[in-house]
């Protein structure tokens, strides 16, 4: 489903459906002279058609609840833990899939709730919405389908401010990643294999008695280091001290 037929079913989801087929020819037609969108707020133009009157422009106005700097922070968090929306985005594409991330957060891309919605125009039609109205309503579908990013502008967060948050919390996590200690790091990327069975065939041989890390040394070496140190020097002072209590 396109954005446009999205945001239209949205918006017959609020019993709105019926008003919206009264402007599709008139926007089809060109009467919308004028479309401006910015935070919240969606304004048009529309040339009127009145019988036995002189024709008229009428201010044709769409209201939205923004969302708020707070809920925007959860919607940045969750895509740039996202590779993929975050690689899509930075491309210049908006993913249909997104509107999951805003769901699972509590949030919608589009309103769900008369609450969330205004609508005026400035004709002396008492219908809402009337047919300048839904006219805006078409072409401003029409407009998520050439720029979806619109919708996220319209919303609060336009695409430049987007952009940059997703960058500056890629970089972040990256540079964590690059703080954490090599050994750390290893074992982090062997989780998936790290209980497998491994091809370096056990010891054959009897363990001579003597010291009690003497089993260190037949393991061979392991790709793990915590601060620079390998992993088999920092367990060898602690097998001798078990032993040691043992013996005690």
């Amino acid at each position: 489903m396109s954005w446009s037929r999205r945001f239209t079913a949205a918006l017959e989801s609020l019993g709105l459906g019926t008003g919206l087929d009264r402007g599709r020819r008139d926007a089809k037609a060109g009467l919308v002279l004028s479309l401006s969108l910015s935070t919240s707020v969606v304004v048009g133009q529309v040339q009127g058609h009145r019988e036995n009157a002189a024709e008229s422009t009428y201010r044709a106005r769409i209201g939205v609840k923004a969302l708020d700097a707070a809920e925007w922070d959860l919607v940045e968090v969750a895509l740039a833990e996202s590779a993929l929306f975050s690689a899509k985005i930075l491309a210049g594409e908006l993913p249909l899939e997104i509107e999951a991330v805003f769901e699972e957060l509590g949030l919608r891309l589009f309103p769900n709730t008369l609450r969330e919605l205004s609508m005026d125009c400035s004709c002396p039609d008492w219908q809402v919405p009337c047919r300048h109205l839904a006219a805006v309503c078409q072409l401003l579908a029409e407009s998520f389908d050439t720029d979806p990013f619109r919708i996220l502008a319209w919303r609060g967060r336009d695409r430049q401010q987007l952009l940059t948050g997703l960058r500056t919390r890629r970089e972040g996590a990256e540079e964590a990643h690059e703080d954490t200690p090599d050994g750390a790091k290893a074992l982090a990327n062997s989780l998936d294999t790290f209980w497998a069975m491994q091809t370096q065939p056990l010891p054959s041989s009897p363990l001579a008695t003597g010291r009690p890390d003497e089993l260190l040394d037949q393991l061979g070496p392991l790709p793990i280091t915590v601060r620079r140190h390998g992993l088999v020097d920092l367990l060898r002072p602690a097998y001798r001290v078990f032993v040691r209590r043992e013996e005690n």
